[in-house]
């Protein structure tokens, strides 16, 4: 269908009427209307193979989407030309025709009333595809992304999580799990998770740093601030950052199974981004749910596995980011030789010899190291003198 002409004759061969619950198309033989006679037993509208269709809105492969204020039921119907009385030619080409029928959120689709809520919503494969999660290293200032993936023992990587959420109702972000690993492969070791028993960042309270989440500022973005590691006694300075990442309705409220908390060394105060601190107090044991419990507008997450349907939520990964070690400089060995040097030239100058001058610097110093020595014995004996 790339021909302006074939898609336009094979939209006026095409007709379709969205019911209650059911959906007919129809299709004209001449489908492309060049006078070649397709066979029915080429088209299907997804998996169902009639001349005329007539499905269920929830069948044949259809997929739900939702906007703002309608629900969108997408179908594809498919044109497979096959051989022509089992000969090895075809005369016309594949189509696939998309179909859509669009309802008020507000009305019904069914017998029973339809409260749309994020179970539909989420369980839709088409609409998966319009977000986008994505891990980036920001500058200083969070304007921009890092110009640098190279950073040194001291430094601190600011990290930033979002999402692109297309048409979709407002959803707001969570950082589930980060994991460091030396390689691309999260399941690699060594490893080092600092955000985990889903959204407790315990980088500061494990180790001391001052690792934190930033105050949220957008719902589809979440901070962090981490400080800068290295893998103890490995040569790599390669690091990839891993994140599981997943959103919930921005109308959603904020709970233990979706937070977003960082703790202090030396404070037993966890603190959330979102402002709901009392959610935290799970971090200091587990925060993971039970298999009953309720996910996502009535669902728990292996009611959705065990549908087929997809999660809001994938992994990220930054990296490689390189930590080096800070060279250690050996400027003031070498601003010691030069001084000597210096000394040895201004003997040279006097006209007296070397070995004079380094004498004389030999005794100075063995002097001042003995005065030192007496003015602690006669500061000790002061201590311990008796009091009158």
């Amino acid at each position: 269908l790339d021909s302006p002409m074939y898609r336009q004759e094979v939209s006026r061969s095409v007709s379709s009427q969205c019911g209650e619950s059911t959906i007919v198309v129809q299709v004209k033989t001449d489908l492309f209307g060049t006078g070649q006679v397709i066979s029915p037993t080429d088209l299907s509208l997804g998996d169902c193979a009639v001349s005329i269709f007539e499905a269920e809105l929830h069948s044949c492969g259809s997929a739900l989407t939702m906007t703002g204020d309608q629900l969108v039921y997408s179908f594809s119907l498919i044109y497979k030309p096959t051989l022509i009385a089992n000969l090895p030619i075809v005369r016309t080409n594949g189509a696939v025709v998309g179909i859509e029928c669009h309802y008020m959120r507000k009305y019904n689709v069914s017998s029973n009333a339809l409260k749309p809520t994020w179970v539909p919503y989420t369980s839709t494969k088409s609409a998966e595809d319009l977000l986008g999660f994505s891990l980036s290293l920001m500058n200083d200032d969070w304007s921009s992304q890092r110009s640098s993936n190279v950073f040194y023992l001291g430094d601190v990587l600011n990290i930033e999580a979002s999402v692109t959420q297309a048409n979709h109702q407002p959803l707001r972000l969570f950082v589930d799990s980060c994991v460091a690993t030396l390689v691309p492969d999260q399941t690699s070791t060594p490893s080092y998770s600092f955000i985990e028993n889903k959204g407790c960042l315990t980088d500061a309270k494990s180790t001391g740093s001052s690792s934190q989440f930033m105050p949220r500022t957008q719902d589809t973005k979440l901070q962090m601030k981490l400080d800068a590691f290295r893998f103890y006694q490995d040569a790599r300075s390669s690091i990839y950052i891993t994140c599981h990442l997943k959103v919930t309705p921005a109308s959603q409220s904020v709970d233990s199974k979706n937070t977003s908390c960082s703790g202090s060394c030396g404070s037993l105060r966890w603190r959330s981004v979102d402002g709901s601190d009392q959610v935290c107090s799970c971090c200091d044991s587990s925060c993971v749910p039970s298999i009953r419990s309720r996910y996502w507008g009535g669902r728990s997450r292996r009611d959705l596995a065990s549908t087929g349907a997809p999660e809001w939520e994938a992994d990220a990964t930054v990296g490689p980011v390189f930590v080096l070690q800070e060279q250690v400089a050996e400027r003031p060995v070498e601003a010691e030789g030069r001084s000597s040097q210096l000394r040895a030239e201004e003997g040279k100058s006097t006209g007296l010899p070397v070995e004079a001058v380094i004498l004389a610097g030999v005794v100075t110093a063995v002097g001042l190291v003995s005065a030192a020595l007496l003015g602690t014995v006669l500061c000790r004996r002061k201590q311990h003198k008796p009091m009158n």
